[in-house]
């Protein structure tokens, strides 16, 4: 087999035919691990500094309830539909340059974002923002797993949950500083990023040397088509599903027998193609299907679960952008204690399955307590259920790839490492626009139960607030017509949790059935260099 490493490589060296590949030790790990951390920095950064913002873009921009779903939604479908795509790749083409190369086409989507002048066009610089990220969230996984064998990995893993919480409660704190600084603005949201990624290019380009498999390269644009295609036909549903038309309703049948066939269609493809996005096989193994399978409820309760708190804390409480993302930290907290503190024993003992378990717990157990959520809840115990969410989802989302990266060939990788972020991803796009079209659905219910509370002055100002089709503005609003809109924001997403909490469950009751298989002591470039033949 020829490799071809690139020059002034210190941490690797070139598979000589015959010769073995030795461990990297830890500050080699690390210095190579640098620009990678710093490059998904960025883009978690410029993902979450927007995230208490977003009620006041969509506000600026024109749009409504629908606008703010897409908003998420379109970053997430292509988050999903790339993943796979970017995990086969992985397993073809040089790693470092499709790092930066995602990175490249993450920035440019911010860029975009950043000017936009209508939801349109910000949805759209979300779509290619999702791109961007799909490869970077897919691709640090499978960097990690490369260079670090099952074993130790956890101890890794724990940094990348350390990079994903420090930059998920500096983005939204960043965002709603920059949001409430009346010389900048919220565009500047979108612009933040783009230094980071700068300087995360070079880092990399200095650090991340991986050796280079030449091999023939048999890209499925087929599969990449029908399974992008599949998920945005039933994201189209869900999303205008009890808005333009009923659930049960012919729309709703055109509209899933489509997604059906295209589904179809796929998975026919996949059968044929030489180089599969998703290689069926894999889920002839238990624990691979088990995992993907429970990465896809979990995606939906960790997404659809967390992405309306910065509604909740400007629209139900009337809180700044700035203290919408103070009082999330301990949502974030949870998560990189959670993460950092079970990475290191997972590799101290070789145990992950029951940080899995205990992780399935806390989350289903967070998610329920937040269901009671109303506009006037004392923090403390909103504190405390974010806290237990934190804590579940930190044990959970790592630990979910690991065991499905301890049982693959070094050749399936990065398809095995994408499959599972694939359906969680899945999970979180499907998740997000059937929720938010629930939400809208409950808001007005609530406020139509409790407007006849207000005097009749009071109604006209409230019909005309909440029938506009946009966010409501309630610095505008009189008090009695803000206490009562709150009231109705905070009681439609406290539900919003309470349905949450189910699909958590059903998730933690998939991972009991998870077998624990010891963990390889064997990196993934270690295994490549054991098992393929010499040509």
């Amino acid at each position: 087999m020829t490799t071809t490493p690139n020059t002034g490589v210190h941490t690797h060296a070139p598979h000589e035919e015959g010769a073995a590949h030795e461990p990297m030790t830890h500050a080699q790990i690390m210095r190579a691990l640098s620009g990678l951390l710093l490059g998904l920095f960025c883009a978690i950064l410029s993902s979450t500094v927007v995230t208490n913002a977003l009620p006041r873009i969509i506000s600026d921009l024109g749009g409504g309830q629908s606008a703010y779903t897409w908003v998420v939604t379109s970053s997430l479908l292509t988050v999903t539909a790339s993943t796979p795509l970017w995990g086969k790749l992985a397993d073809q083409f040089s790693k470092k340059i499709l790092v930066q190369s995602a990175l490249v086409i993450f920035v440019v989507g911010s860029l975009v974002a950043g000017f936009a002048q209508n939801p349109a066009t910000l949805i759209t610089a979300r779509v290619i923002q999702g791109i961007g990220g799909g490869g970077l969230s897919a691709l640090g996984q499978i960097v990690l797993a490369a260079m670090i064998s099952p074993r130790e990995r956890g101890r890794y893993s724990g940094y990348l949950g350390a990079t994903f919480a420090v930059a998920t409660v500096g983005g939204p704190l960043l965002g709603g500083v920059i949001t409430d600084t009346s010389w900048l603005g919220w565009r500047w949201c979108l612009f933040v990023g783009v230094p980071f990624a700068v300087i995360a290019l070079i880092v990399l380009q200095r650090t991340l040397n991986l050796p280079v498999t030449k091999r023939q390269v048999k890209v499925d644009w087929a599969g990449a088509f029908f399974i992008t295609a599949a998920v945005c036909t039933l994201l189209i549903w869900v999303t205008f599903a009890d808005d333009k038309y009923n659930w049960l309703s012919w729309q709703t049948g055109t509209l899933v027998g489509t997604a059906l066939l295209l589904t179809l269609v796929f998975l026919f493809v996949e059968t044929k193609a030489d180089e599969p996005v998703i290689p069926l096989r894999l889920f002839r193994n238990p624990t691979i299907a088990l995992a993907s399978a429970a990465s896809l409820f979990v995606g939906i309760a960790l997404f659809a679960g967390t992405v309306f708190f910065s509604q909740y804390f400007q629209l139900a409480r009337g809180e700044s952008p700035t203290m919408s993302g103070v009082m999330t930290i301990p949502l974030i907290t949870g998560l990189f204690i959670s993460s950092t503190v079970s990475g290191r024993l997972i590799t101290r003992t070789g145990k992950w399955k029951a940080w899995l378990l205990t992780g399935g717990a806390l989350l289903t157990a967070g998610l329920a307590l937040l269901g009671t959520l109303r506009h006037d809840t004392p923090y403390v115990y909103i504190a405390t259920y974010m806290a237990l969410v934190g804590l579940g989802v930190g044990m959970t989302l790592q630990n979910l790839v690991l065991c499905t990266q301890n049982q693959v060939s070094s050749n399936d990788l990065g398809a095995a490492s994408s499959t599972v972020t694939f359906f969680r991803s899945l999970g979180g796009a499907v998740g997000v626009s059937v929720l938010g079209s629930i939400l809208t659905t409950r808001i007005g219910r609530h406020a139509l139960a409790t407007i006849t509370q207000l005097s009749p002055q009071d109604q006209a100002t409230a019909a005309k607030a909440s029938g506009s089709g946009q966010l409501p503005d309630l610095t505008i609003l009189p008090t009695p017509v803000r206490t009562w809109l709150e009231g109705a924001y905070g009681h439609g997403i406290g539900d919003i949790f309470l349905y949450v909490a189910p699909i958590a469950l059903i998730a933690f009751l998939i991972t009991l059935f998870i077998k624990e298989v010891p963990l390889s002591a064997s990196s993934g470039l270690a295994k490549a260099a054991e098992t393929e033949p010499a040509s």
